[in-house]
């Protein structure tokens, strides 16, 4: 049986890089997911998640120089078109579950 869906940790990767745009190689990526999450998390695991995005055809990667500020190259993640779709599918279907819910749950200001 295979696993059409997204994990937690793969899904808030994703969102991530196209937080980070152009920016998206690992350092980075652990910062932007335990900013914007509140979890602390490694760079081990989030590289680990990042291949396996990258062998399901969701992200992509390109190794690049640093640059100016010298050091080792970087290996740079993207989200595909089938990631992005991917993406959208799970946002809808988030959406419709939540929907409703609001009053049970104590709506947010």
């Amino acid at each position: 049986m295979s696993r059409d869906g997204l994990g937690d940790l793969e899904h808030q990767a994703m969102l991530a890089l196209l937080h980070l745009d152009d920016e998206a190689y690992t350092a980075p990526i652990v910062e932007e997911l335990e900013s914007r999450t509140g979890r602390r998390t490694t760079v081990a695991a989030v590289y680990i998640v990042l291949r396996r995005l990258e062998e399901k055809g969701l992200v992509e990667s390109e190794m690049r120089d640093p640059g100016p500020e010298g050091g080792r190259d970087r290996r740079y993640f993207a989200v595909t078109p089938e990631g992005l779709e991917k993406l959208r599918h799970a946002r809808e279907a988030y959406a419709a579950l939540w929907d409703g819910l609001d009053a049970r749950l104590g709506k947010r200001a």
